[in-house]
């Protein structure tokens, strides 16, 4: 794991182009304590390694399906659909395992992070490994690489000198072909040595959903309950003209038991 060593930062963000209704602002002094963190997500390999210890059972498993970016769902497409979002579709047998559904496998993706998992099975996992989810500001800090109030981990700019630095999409939003996602380590690491926190896939935390702050706060963990997990990060299907969440200080979220074709995590521990 990678140490981070704490201090203050400032979170959120106030981008031009940022989504205020997110909760991404206003601009804010956070202090953590030393912490360590994943230097990339939770891969297939090692998420098959958990099961085959403990048995697990993911929760797309137990509710026999999943949601699927239509471009990659040929069988089992199911009614059910998300809502403002038609390319995603519930597939029928869609899991860590087959993660486009029936017939799909992750043979020849064993260092891709592994999705179709819930924030429950990510809890899992981390509790097996003797660790835990980084919470919101954890995460945001680590992510931010040791630089202050930049958009993304490398800097402010997208694609320094033309060089593509994330999986985020490429080309029009949602008709180009999509390869889906990619190994873990496929770009540079940010200043602290973390690897794709801008796209491939978004990242489950710690923390319940909220959009209100306080100007300073110490070692925050979220409100003590809610309905919804906060994601950061940003996925493969991110895109400047629908959803430019691959920015550092861009969040969104989830329920705890949903699992999508672009949600993943890494883990986080006490020094």
């Amino acid at each position: 794991m990678v140490r981070i060593p704490g201090g203050t930062f400032l979170m959120g963000g106030d981008d031009p182009d940022g989504r205020p209704e997110d909760g991404e602002g206003p601009v804010r002094e956070v202090r953590l304590e030393p912490f360590l963190i994943d230097p990339a997500c939770v891969t297939n390999a090692q998420f098959a390694t958990f099961v085959k210890e403990t048995g697990y059972v993911t929760e797309a498993e137990r509710f026999g399906w999943s949601f699927v970016f239509r471009q990659f769902a040929t069988r089992g497409v199911m009614d059910a659909t998300v809502p403002d979002a038609p390319w995603w579709v519930g597939v029928e047998g869609a899991s860590w395992r087959s993660p486009e559904g029936p017939g799909s496998s992750i043979g020849d993706r064993q260092n891709h992070p592994v999705v179709h998992v819930s924030w429950n099975d990510a809890d899992a996992y981390a509790a097996w490994a003797g660790k835990r989810l980084p919470t919101e500001a954890e995460w945001e800090m680590a992510a931010r690489g040791g630089l202050e109030r930049k958009r993304y981990p490398w800097g402010d700019e997208l694609a320094p000198k033309g060089r593509q630095r994330c999986n985020i999409w490429q080309g029009h939003f949602p008709t180009a072909p999509s390869k889906g996602t990619m190994p873990v380590k496929s770009f540079p690491p940010n200043g602290y040595g973390l690897y794709n926190v801008a796209g491939n896939v978004w990242e489950w935390t710690a923390d319940w959903w909220d959009t209100t702050w306080e100007p300073y706060a110490e070692n925050p963990a979220g409100p003590a309950q809610g309905t919804a997990k906060v994601i950061r990060g940003g996925s493969y299907m991110c895109h400047d003209s629908y959803c430019n969440r691959y920015r550092v200080a861009a969040r969104t979220m989830n329920t705890p038991d949903s699992s999508t074709g672009h949600t993943g995590f890494r883990c986080a521990a006490i020094l």
